[in-house]
């Protein structure tokens, strides 16, 4: 049974789904959908085409769903979609894409997004990322899977963060992190391989001593920008024989080669 506290305005043409749980003066649009086992905290509103998946914790005082902070949007029926176990805590924004982009802002999975959290229009969020409290994520952002953004940090417009990947706490990030990194700063600079990460989460040792070599030959070994690249595929064409390895490599190249904003140096 959908348990709706009485205060909560939920609109008629909101599909809720029926265990949801809204709390106290919270605001439900009518073009707004819940999955199953979703959790809605007090004073928090969800508008615009917003879809939300399973098992979502929403905290108090959460705007979910607004407007695009963007001079140029003009009420288009855009769209953010988030999907399954997210937590979204406190004062959280998240808001639709604009016709600028393909019109959609999109939450995968088992995020963990933290108090005053901004992410704006036409992010792309992959899963299993960190946000801690008061990381502005500006529009059409990209987030890789398992990214962590430290407190207070600011990521510019059109940036993406590659997988395994963090910003520091109090970073200014206005060009691309390459996947497994580590950058801090104002403005953000690189800081080796996120080696504690890695471990914990499965990598081998040969990997991650690849990978380390990948992060030297692109920043420590004096290279040009095309050098280092055409060092990095030749490692991961070396490293066939181990399958693990080779992809990483080859993901840590693939990003780097197609960078438009240029990558932290």
């Amino acid at each position: 049974m959908t348990r709706i506290h009485a205060s909560a305005v939920v609109d008629s043409k909101a599909e809720i789904a029926s265990d949801v749980e809204i709390g106290p003066y919270s605001v439900i649009g009518p073009n707004v959908k819940i999955g199953a086992g979703s959790r809605i905290g007090s004073h928090t509103v969800i508008e615009g085409y917003t879809t939300i998946g399973k098992e979502n914790n929403f905290a108090h005082f959460a705007a979910i769903g607004g407007a695009p902070q963007d001079m140029k949007y003009r009420g288009e029926p855009t769209q953010l979609i988030i999907g399954d176990r997210n937590t979204i805590r406190e004062f959280t924004t998240i808001h639709t894409g604009t016709s600028q982009d393909e019109g959609i802002t999109r939450i995968g999975d088992d995020n963990w997004i933290m108090a005053y959290v901004h992410i704006a229009h036409d992010c792309q969020i992959g899963n299993h990322t960190i946000f801690s409290s008061n990381a502005q994520i500006a529009g059409h952002v990209k987030v890789s899977d398992w990214a962590i953004m430290g407190g207070m940090s600011g990521v510019h417009q059109f940036v993406r963060i590659g997988q395994h990947a963090i910003l520091g706490g109090a970073s200014a990030l206005v060009q691309d992190i390459p996947p497994f990194v580590i950058a801090a700063g104002d403005k953000a600079s690189p800081h080796g391989i996120n080696v504690e990460g890695l471990k914990r989460r499965g990598f081998s040792s040969e990997t991650i001593s690849a990978l380390r070599q990948a992060y030297k030959v692109l920043y420590k070994d004096g290279l040009s920008f095309e050098e280092a690249k055409v060092g990095i595929r030749k490692m991961a064409q070396a490293s066939a024989s181990d399958a693990a390895t080779a992809e990483k490599l080859t993901e840590f190249h693939d990003f780097i080669a197609a960078s438009t904003r240029g990558i932290i140096r």
